[in-house]
């Protein structure tokens, strides 16, 4: 199911005393923030627009400096506040490349059409990312492997895995 807005970090501190705050990102590359000149932050049910002023990356850290935040105070109010960008101001994907928020919650089945789970998370320790389902059986974690992973449909809303080597290489928790 394609998302309206991808989420692409979390603020998690004030950095300094002049506004600055530090972000987690969400993304597999943090230099794509100096791209931005706005973000949405959620307020409800609604998004509203936040000028990025300035950016800073340090090897996988993130600072922005964001329109209306002039302090460590402000700073401090803007912690735990998760940022966005709409579809039109994401980074343009490879074909065989989607954006995790598509995905999750899509349900998976194996290549002979039993179903197997529903995805709920992504995780990216570094190297191969690992898919985590939610299954009747508990959690089955796989990693993001093409002979794994046969397919992965946003359009169609669906994943299909390899069974056979699903049965090798996954953790059932």
């Amino acid at each position: 199911m394609k998302q309206e807005h991808l989420l692409i970090g979390e603020i998690t501190k004030p950095q300094g005393i002049r506004g600055e705050v530090k972000v987690r990102h969400y993304t597999d590359d943090p230099d794509r923030f100096y791209d931005l000149e706005t973000v949405l932050v959620q307020e409800g049910s609604a998004f509203r627009e936040i000028t990025v002023n300035g950016v800073r990356v340090n090897g996988d850290d993130v600072f922005l400096t964001l329109e209306g935040i002039a302090d460590r105070n402000e700073a401090e109010k803007m912690r735990g506040l998760k940022l966005y960008v709409d579809r039109a101001h994401a980074r343009e994907l490879a074909d065989d490349e989607v954006f995790i928020a598509d995905i999750i919650g899509l349900p998976a089945f194996d290549t002979k059409g039993n179903p197997i789970g529903t995805l709920t998370e992504v995780l990216t320790p570094g190297g191969v990312d690992v898919f985590v389902f939610k299954t009747p059986k508990g959690t089955l974690m796989t990693p993001g492997l093409k002979d794994v992973l046969q397919e992965v449909n946003v359009d169609e809303g669906r994943i299909v895995l390899n069974e056979v080597r699903l049965a090798e290489v996954s953790i059932l928790q």
